[in-house]
């Protein structure tokens, strides 16, 4: 008597279980470096050929100016003369971009101010939430 064999199909199913795996550890992965990989302000840097910003009239813009010194001043409140630490410039912009998030924010620095202490002004508006921020400057005058 001779036995029958049954001869079965191959399996042609990919088992894609590891590979699931493998792609959320990767996920894990990415979204725990992404946030150290941006370090660093972001800026709009003005080109040498820039021109003023359309500004309507009935928006005023909030301005952070740094002094040659190094102090800080706002041009919000009524003595926009004194000296303001960075900590209260950034709290009263936080409440004021929870308002209007698209106000327009702009630093003005003198020329003799160090190059960090404008930094410093940056990163404080960007953690208060302000998107974008703007530097302001003096045209360059045409030599010709």
């Amino acid at each position: 008597m001779a036995v029958k064999r049954i001869r079965r199909k191959p399996m042609s199913e990919i088992n894609v279980v590891p590979y699931i795996d493998v792609m959320l550890v990767l996920l894990i992965v990415f979204m725990v470096a992404a946030p150290m990989l941006t370090q660093g302000v972001n800026v709009d840097l003005p080109k040498t050929d820039a021109k003023p910003l359309d500004v309507k009239e009935d928006e005023e813009a909030i301005v952070v100016s740094v002094k040659p010194d190094g102090t800080y001043y706002i041009n919000i409140g009524k003595d926009q003369e004194q000296a303001v630490s960075l900590e209260k410039i950034q709290k009263q912009v936080a409440k004021i971009m929870k308002v209007k998030p698209n106000r327009l924010v702009l630093i003005k620095g003198d020329q003799q101010v160090d190059y960090g202490t404008v930094v410093q002004a940056m990163a404080a508006l960007q953690a208060a939430g302000v998107p974008n921020v703007g530097l302001i400057t003096d045209p360059q005058e045409q030599t010709g």
